[in-house]
């Protein structure tokens, strides 16, 4: 089968698309015929980390498929199923903070972005029916971030404001989606005026431009959580945004990981201040019966062939999209 791996260069001079030996199935396992796959920021920082004397590496967390395989004994699967790919190993329950043991696909474990894939079964769900091939293919590891975050972190219900800086990534983008579907009011903010607009069209309350003063844009309204997921460029921008006993839930951190922040402003404002990556299986099945329920389709910007990877890759890199970018395998 073909597979892109990651191996010696660190990277995209390290990425190949190349012939990949496949392997029997051991027990509680299943062989998925891969038919789209999705592109994450994970999969740059691992272009970008991946040692070049480090063993290759199939890279990819996000994809669907077709079950071509099966060696378990499951009542719930069958071959020919259409399935979606839970990208988390080794996390089961809703816990406060993942197990020792957990992995995510693509890093360090091999990946999706192979024409078939090996998984434990508990690491498949059937693909909902509703949803596309590059929907379903897109969707996993952000869609569950942005659950976890809003829901079991962040505490959203209805009626609840909720500020999301940097509008316009996949996580960004569900976490947009999935807190307008529970009734919350919603503020985003970007640097591109045509990503605010398209926020406004996802049901946004209120776009605002990042360079602007986001007290004005806001009429000094503070907010019961903002989700955090750019980092220190606008991390305390979100602080100043929060009502005094406010929640801040932190995803990201793509423009740097160190900030200072005054200890004082932060106790005597009786601030929260929680992190959070991923989620659990219970997690996952609850985002995949919340997105039925609420029939929210993912935003999928583009869609690539599998040899136009370069060019997918370097689509991310630019941060041009809204949503999401999928290749077909």
């Amino acid at each position: 089968m073909k597979a892109l791996v990651h191996k010696n260069q660190k990277g995209m001079a390290g990425l190949h698309l190349e012939e990949w030996e496949s392997r029997s199935l051991q027990s509680n396992e299943v062989r998925v015929k891969m038919k789209m796959v999705g592109l994450n920021h994970r999969d740059l920082f691992t272009v970008a980390q991946h040692e070049a004397s480090a063993a290759p590496l199939v890279i990819g967390s996000d994809g669907t498929g077709v079950i071509s395989e099966i060696n378990a004994d499951v009542q719930q699967f069958k071959v020919g199923d259409e399935v979606i790919i839970n990208p988390g190993l080794n996390w089961h329950e809703a816990t406060d903070a993942a197990p020792p043991d957990f992995k995510i696909l693509g890093n360090p474990v091999h990946g999706t972005f192979a024409e078939e894939i090996i998984l434990p079964i508990e690491n498949i769900a059937l693909k909902p029916e509703f949803l596309s091939w590059e929907e379903a293919g897109t969707l996993s590891l952000s869609a569950l971030t942005a659950y976890r975050a809003l829901f079991t972190k962040g505490n959203v219900t209805e009626g609840t404001s909720v500020l999301v800086p940097g509008i316009g990534g996949g996580v960004a983008t569900f976490l947009l989606q999935f807190a307008k579907a529970a009734g919350a009011k919603v503020y985003v903010t970007s640097r591109s005026a045509e990503k605010l607009k398209q926020a406004e069209k996802l049901g946004a309350d209120k776009g605002i431009q990042s360079e602007t003063n986001w007290d004005e844009a806001l009429d000094n309204e503070k907010v019961d959580v903002v989700i955090e997921t750019v980092g220190a460029a606008t991390f305390h921008q979100s602080m100043k945004q929060l009502r005094q006993g406010g929640t801040m839930v932190l995803i990201g951190s793509s423009t740097g990981d160190t900030i200072e922040f005054n200890l004082r402003e932060f106790f005597y404002g009786q601030y929260t201040l929680k992190g959070t990556t991923m989620g659990s299986a219970e997690e996952y099945q609850e985002m995949l019966n919340f997105i039925e329920t609420h029939q929210i389709h993912p935003v999928v910007d583009s869609i690539f062939e599998w040899d136009e990877y370069e060019k997918a890759f370097d689509y991310l890199e630019k941060g041009q999209q809204v949503g999401k970018i999928a290749l077909r395998i």
